[in-house]
């Protein structure tokens, strides 16, 4: 007996699945305002300022000489600090000193991944010191040729987390569509937190620490295995419960007041190095499989503590401690200071980056970096 099978009876094998697009780091920079303050100069219209009204103002001066920070950054010249602000004054500054660092920062990082405003698919903006509806990134597209389809994503409330957390963002939007471009802009003025009102130990450690910066980055999406000299692998995030009050903002009418406990280099020591385990078993890697570190530099103390944590004597997490002597505390953006800080001297291998922020969580990314490659 014959048996004749007809063509469209024949079974066809499955088409194999085209395998995830991988997003990579085609460019990165930063920028910092052009007023400089120095660590002594910080001390000193610190004493001017809260001296005579806080009783144990002496006894907290030490706080500006163990920050371990030579000198930071400001949108405003240090005179701007000597006097009161309301919201209404500090919203409009952070409009106009956002807007302006936004710019500089994505004009810099399109020139170097050489590409024009208009091949930008996706502009991802993230910021925790100030309040702007329309959102920066709006306004930039009233300032760059950028596509009316261009896709925006505004990102709020990340504090110190939102560098490592912005920058996965941008990934997993980039791998939505192959060959997706995406701009990533993160801007913090922290400075313009500062409280003439306040007189707490809070408000006096933020004085202490905090500057201004920014940082942006183009990611590109393709295949896997396409040539891209830093690409970015997995991501991930714990939230600690019942830890709002770890760090944050109140809000009043003098603007935003920060909340800073001074339990974090002890959730450090005692609580953060199970949430990085287990991220890293979830992806199949332990501690020994990270070639080098990239953490938020968000004090001398919490570096203190990150350097025991992956296993490194003290002082030698270097890149992290020169960005902060350079430039204080930044938040969100200071990590990419410390990525670019590491491409810059030759780092290769895996990656991570790592920041702690509000909720209170912790943030990572892994970013691959072929041997002797940078970002343009």
């Amino acid at each position: 007996m014959t048996i004749t099978v007809l063509p469209d009876q024949v079974r066809q094998p499955a088409p194999l699945a085209a395998p995830a697009p991988v997003a990579s780091i085609r460019a990165l920079v930063t920028a910092t305002p052009p007023n400089h303050v120095p660590q002594k100069v910080a001390l000193e219209r610190a004493r001017d300022v809260f001296a005579s009204r806080m009783p144990f103002f002496p006894q907290l001066e030490q706080v500006f000489i163990n920050a371990a920070i030579d000198t930071r950054h400001s949108c405003l010249p240090v005179e701007w600090f000597m006097g009161q602000a309301d919201f209404e004054e500090k919203s409009r500054l952070y409009v106009e000193h956002a807007t302006a660092l936004a710019k500089e920062s994505a004009e810099r990082a399109l020139a170097a991944s050489g590409l024009a405003a208009d091949e930008i698919d996706a502009i991802v903006f993230v910021s925790s010191t100030g309040i702007s509806t329309p959102s920066i990134d709006a306004r930039l597209m009233n300032l760059l040729p950028f596509r009316r389809d261009v896709i925006r994503l505004p990102i709020f409330g990340l504090g110190c987390a939102g560098g490592v957390l912005g920058l996965t963002r941008a990934a997993q939007l980039a791998c939505s569509r192959p060959g997706m471009n995406c701009l990533l802009i993160v801007v913090e003025l922290s400075s313009l937190a500062f409280r003439y009102d306040r007189l707490t130990k809070s408000n006096l450690v933020a004085c202490a620490l905090f500057g201004d910066g920014a940082a942006a980055a183009v990611l590109t999406s393709g295949a896997p295995g396409d040539g891209a000299s830093i690409t970015l692998g997995a991501s991930g995030e714990h939230c600690w419960p019942d830890t709002l009050g770890v760090m944050g903002w109140n809000i009043d009418s003098n603007g935003l007041d920060v909340i800073f406990q001074q339990s974090i280099p002890q959730i450090i020591a005692d609580d953060y190095p199970a949430a990085l385990d287990g991220f890293l078993a979830s992806n199949g890697l332990a501690r020994s499989d990270i070639d080098r570190p990239c953490c938020h530099p968000g004090g001398a103390k919490v570096m203190d503590e990150l350097e025991k944590v992956f296993g490194y004597g003290p002082g030698e997490l270097d890149a992290e401690r020169t960005v902060l002597r350079e430039n204080g505390n930044m938040s969100a953006p200071t990590v990419l200071f410390v990525l670019d800080e590491l491409l810059r001297g030759g780092a290769s291998g895996r990656l991570l980056l790592s920041a702690l922020g509000p909720g209170f969580t912790a943030a990572f990314q892994i970013v691959d970096v072929a041997q002797a490659s940078r970002p343009s």
